[in-house]
C-alpha cells in the first residue's frame, strides 16, 4: 500500500488542543500520494506550520504524524500545489487545491496526516 498524505479543514481550531490523534474522517480529509510531497519539499520548508499542537511551531509538513497549517500559510501552500505541472490533470491535486481555497476563504486551519 502506497503512503498517503491526508488533508482536511479544522472547522473549530483550538490553540490548547493536541491534534496528534489520527482522525481523518473527522475532518473529511482528502488523500494524495505522498510521493508528490517530495517534489515540493524545498518549497514546503519555507511554510510556517505546527506539529501536533499550536505549542510546537515548525516549518514544512511532519513526515510522520500531524501538521497544522495556519491560515496565513495556506496561500503559499496553494501556490506550491498550483505550480505543479500535474495540478491541471490530477484529480487528487485538484481536490487539494479546492480544499485549500475553501480553507483560505473561511480563514481556517488545515490539518495534515502523514500515514
Amino acid at each position: 500500500m502506497p503512503c498517503v498524505a491526508q488533508f482536511g479543514i479544522i472547522d473549530d481550531f483550538k490553540k490548547d488542543r493536541d491534534y496528534s490523534n489520527y482522525g481523518p474522517e473527522k475532518y473529511n480529509c482528502i488523500a494524495i500520494d505522498d510521493d508528490i510531497l517530495n517534489d515540493w519539499w524545498n518549497q514546503l520548508t519555507l511554510i510556517k506550520t505546527y506539529f501536533h499542537c499550536y505549542s510546537r511551531p515548525s516549518f514544512a509538513l511532519a513526515r510522520w504524524g500531524v501538521t497544522l497549517i495556519p491560515p496565513e500559510s495556506l496561500e503559499d501552500f496553494y501556490n506550491i500545489v498550483s505550480k505543479d505541472k500535474k495540478s491541471k490533470s490530477s484529480a487528487e491535486l485538484i481536490d487539494l487545491m479546492i480544499l485549500l481555497r475553501k480553507a483560505i476563504s473561511e480563514n481556517k486551519y488545515v490539518i495534515h496526516y502523514e500515514v
